[in-house]
């Protein structure tokens, strides 16, 4: 419920939405795929919501990553889930919690004073090594 509100209150309030820009049904597409994206594998924000932010929205590189930054916390209605299965430590997610909030404001100022098209290359670079770890190592 908190989630719904939180999301009413950026669209209707906080956000200047605008349909020829922004496509309501294609937000929403976005946000579909993520999500069970999300669910299903534990993905969203970084691997898939910033590539189809700037794909389909148009967004640049760091109007996608702020963006996806701004949805992570709604994800706590797919967490609660996995949590009622028993499938969350909260004690390591409170340990990694912290460390991503420094990391997290450390990356945002770096990230945002990169150019877009050095930023865009290193997003790219990551999402390589990341696909080549998993794909050919254990």
């Amino acid at each position: 419920m908190l989630s719904l509100i939180v999301i009413c209150k950026l669209l209707f309030v906080n956000c200047k939405l605008k349909t020829e820009k922004m496509n309501i049904l294609t937000c929403l597409g976005i946000g579909l795929a993520g999500g069970i994206l999300s669910g299903l594998m534990g993905v969203g924000g970084g691997i898939v919501l910033i590539p189809l932010m700037i794909i389909f929205l148009k967004m640049t590189q760091h109007q996608a990553q702020g963006t996806s930054l701004a949805i992570i916390m709604l994800s706590f209605v797919s967490m609660m889930v996995y949590y009622k299965k028993g499938h969350v430590n909260l004690g390591i997610a409170a340990l990694i919690g912290v460390g991503f909030i420094v990391g997290g404001l450390i990356g945002a100022y770096f990230a945002t004073s990169l150019p877009e098209h050095v930023l865009k290359k290193c997003f790219a670079v990551f999402l390589l090594i990341v696909a080549f770890k998993m794909l050919f190592f254990k």
